[in-house]
């Protein structure tokens, strides 16, 4: 089965979210990473692993609850950082005009064969080279 949508950091962090008010957000997180044709990076990973277990968070998870989803996600292709994909991203945020560590989301996202990011930190609808981006939290 050819991947078709990547997966961004907030689709996870809502999955294991316990604050009330995004409650809907959590239950549309879970339907996505209950799909099959997804795939993320190691970025997406690492950026779970910070912002979930940070002690800021209203409920943050342990280093051994990080780490069994970080295990239980690394079924769907995990994109690694690549010089290539460094490179790759220095060039896309200079065209589309987005931060680097968009890009790099962008370009892996690429890399992995996906035509749809699942991300509500980019523009819905956007298109960046043959990724078009998709906020599925947003009612458009």
């Amino acid at each position: 089965m050819a991947v078709k949508r990547f997966v961004d950091t907030n689709i996870l962090l809502y999955r294991v979210s316990t604050v009330d008010a995004e409650a809907e957000k959590q239950r549309i997180a879970e339907e996505i990473l209950a799909e099959r044709d997804l795939s993320l990076s190691v970025q997406v990973l690492q950026e779970f692993y910070v912002q979930a277990t940070r002690p800021s968070r209203s409920e943050p998870l342990s280093h051994e609850e990080a780490v069994c989803l970080i295990e239980s996600w690394k079924r769907y292709p995990v994109v690694e950082i690549s010089v290539e994909l460094v490179d790759a991203a220095l060039v896309a945020g200079e065209r589309w005009r987005l931060s680097y560590w968009d890009s790099l989301i962008v370009e892996a996202a690429r890399a992995s064969g996906s035509t749809e990011l699942l991300s509500e930190d980019l523009s819905h609808g956007q298109s960046c080279g043959g990724v078009v981006v998709r906020n599925p939290f947003s009612p458009v």
